[in-house]
């Protein structure tokens, strides 16, 4: 075996990783946009600002977009326009003004609870069509694995 094999499988896996996030993120986002004007990472922004860690009980923005994989600037982007909709608010950290939190509002909540069914029926449905895939299966069984021992 050549030096290089091992590289090339690394390739191969992430190429596999990268198209089965593709598939599902893009599944996902047709849904979530045509039944309740929500993209991906606006629906992930709320689901995570719902998260209780710090002061307060909410995640830092930081945090936030770490999680959602964005840079800071998108990220702040991406709060206004949900602050803009009534749907997230921000408030600076009790104990260190520098800090960051955001909040999701009652007409947020209401709105995620509207398309949490959705997200999750999609993300099955999206995950069922990947498995057909022999390149896809071994992801989504370790994803599978990943949600049940957790």
């Amino acid at each position: 075996m050549s030096r290089s094999a091992p590289a090339r499988v690394l390739a191969r896996g992430w190429c596999a990783l990268s198209a089965l996030h593709g598939r599902i993120e893009t599944h996902i986002e047709r849904a979530l946009e045509a039944g309740h004007d929500l993209s991906v990472r606006e629906f992930l922004m709320m689901t995570l600002s719902e998260q209780h860690d710090g002061p307060g009980g909410h995640l830092r923005i930081h945090r936030v977009a770490d999680s959602v994989v964005l840079s800071q600037s998108a990220t702040t982007h991406l709060v206004t326009r949900l602050e803009e909709r009534g749907l997230l608010a921000r408030y600076l950290c009790p104990d260190d003004r520098r800090g960051i939190y955001t909040n999701v509002t009652p007409d947020g909540l209401a709105l995620l609870a509207q398309a949490r069914p959705t997200h999750d029926s999609t993300l099955r449905e999206a995950l069922q069509n990947a498995a057909k895939i022999a390149e896809l299966a071994p992801l989504v069984t370790a994803v599978e694995t990943l949600v049940l021992s957790a």
